[in-house]
């Protein structure tokens, strides 16, 4: 058997190629939208991608599904309860892929969303009676399970959903062996849990006695549990599930038609329209000088979601990058399903040269000078983007916390008539927040230098 886990960071997203020689046949479970690197696994261990399953129509990122299916002819495979605009093979409790000595049994475990399976998988050589592991794609993570709030917006309850994992958990993965090796779809960073652990892999033996979720506990408390405290879904949540179940373009097409230089006047002209500009560089680089009326968010940080949570999909984007990243920028929109690139500022920042009325920069604020300002009078407002969470372990005395993902929610709280500082851990989300007040009309606008990072040092 071949088995062999890819794992995104930057979605905190993992995907699996299982094969076997025998056959030379192999299936890849919960696949990136960029499929390339399973066609070179598997070409490197002399496999064909035949399969291609998802364990569910995923929020927060749009699979590679259709890629495979175009470029190898994979059959898609989704669960019994699933409903897609493509043609697929629906998977029920005990429904059976055969890739030689290897076997993939499906289990409906329905709850984070209705048509959510788990893939056992069977080794001849390991043991023929007992799966040496599950992939268990959003019901259960290392240390947490699959949230059961995100389908509010397409029809169903936290409630009724929580109920269906209540019994899956319980029912199907808890009833395997305590040796099964576990592999979820998320590790730590994913919004689709509040506590998943950085590690990707663990046993059904290891989770039924350390996570929290799977305590003796009733069916009304453990939906009391799992709906509590859990982060923000952004707006793309609902966008990407309703995408997964639709025929679209795949990615290298949508690639084809997105990586165009753009000139600078053919840009601002965009802009003028309602173009959202797009600089991908680092926060510093951005403070630097950048073009007025654009947004950053970093390649160098949670880009992908962020982008998702604070930019409009039915709205055209224009990246501006460091010359030779602009495929990158693309792509990873791309992971998301946002396919509304419409070409980059050619020679980045460097199309500017000649026309310096159109740069801007960030001032930068140091913590020193910030410390020294708490309880002035005209001290500036502190404004700290980061999460509640972050927020209570620590704080400037004086600040006031709007996390970034509802900070255009209020703007109003905001004074115009005072210096304005922006402050987050390290100055990834804090960059973001600037060039968002900038484009809402707030001209006294600074970031703290290096974040809550740099006021720690300075204490």
């Amino acid at each position: 058997m071949i088995f062999k886990q890819f794992y995104l960071s930057c979605l905190a997203h993992a995907s699996y190629l299982i094969g076997d020689t025998s056959t030379g046949t192999a299936c890849v479970v919960d696949p990136q939208r960029d499929v390339q690197q399973y066609l070179d696994e598997a070409k490197a261990h002399g496999l064909q991608i035949r399969h291609v399953i998802l364990t569910h129509l995923h929020a927060d990122f749009l699979a590679g599904h259709l890629e495979l299916r175009d470029e190898v002819g994979a059959e898609i495979h989704l669960g019994a309860q699933a409903k897609a605009d493509y043609s697929f093979r629906a998977m029920k409790t005990g429904d059976r892929i055969q890739l030689g000595r290897v076997e993939l049994e499906a289990r409906e475990t329905p709850g984070h969303t209705p048509e959510s399976i788990s893939i056992l998988m069977h080794d001849a050589e390991y043991d023929p009676a007992k799966p040496w592991a599950v992939l268990t794609g959003d019901a259960l993570f290392v240390g947490d399970v699959g949230r059961p709030d995100l389908r509010a917006s397409l029809g169903w309850s936290a409630a009724d959903l929580g109920k269906m994992l209540y019994r899956s958990l319980r029912e199907e993965l808890m009833a395997l062996p305590d040796a099964t090796l576990v592999y979820p779809a998320h590790g730590a960073g994913s919004l689709c849990g509040k506590k998943i652990s950085k590690e990707t892999v663990t046993t059904i033996g290891e989770q039924r006695a350390t996570n929290y979720a799977l305590q003796p506990m009733s069916e009304n408390d453990f939906i009391a549990l799992v709906t509590a405290d859990q982060p923000d879904a952004p707006a793309y949540f609902t966008y990407d599930a309703v995408l997964n179940a639709k025929e679209r373009r795949t990615l290298a097409k949508v690639l084809e038609s997105e990586l165009k230089p753009l000139q600078l006047d053919a840009v601002l002209a965009m802009m003028a329209g309602g173009a959202q500009v797009l600089d991908v560089r680092a926060p510093g680089d951005f403070a630097a000088g950048h073009l007025k009326g654009s947004i950053n968010i970093g390649l160098t940080g949670q880009y992908a979601t962020w982008a998702g949570t604070l930019l409009d999909h039915d709205q055209p984007i224009i990246i501006i990058s460091t010359p030779g990243r602009e495929a990158e920028a693309a792509t990873r929109l791309g992971r998301i399903g946002f396919d509304n690139v419409v070409g980059y500022l050619d020679e980045g920042l460097h199309a500017l040269r000649d026309r310096e009325e159109l740069l801007t920069h960030t001032p930068q604020t140091s913590g020193t000078a910030v410390m020294r300002w708490i309880g002035e009078p005209d001290a500036p407002f502190v404004l700290d983007v980061r999460t509640p969470g972050e927020w209570q372990q620590g704080h400037i005395d004086g600040s006031t916390n709007i996390p970034l993902n509802r900070l255009r929610e209020h703007f109003t709280k905001i004074p115009r008539n005072r210096p304005v500082i922006t402050t987050c851990a390290g100055g990834y989300r804090s960059s973001i927040a600037v060039s968002l007040l900038r484009n809402a009309g707030f001209t006294r606008v600074s970031e703290l230098t290096g974040g809550m990072a740099a006021i720690q040092r300075s204490t």
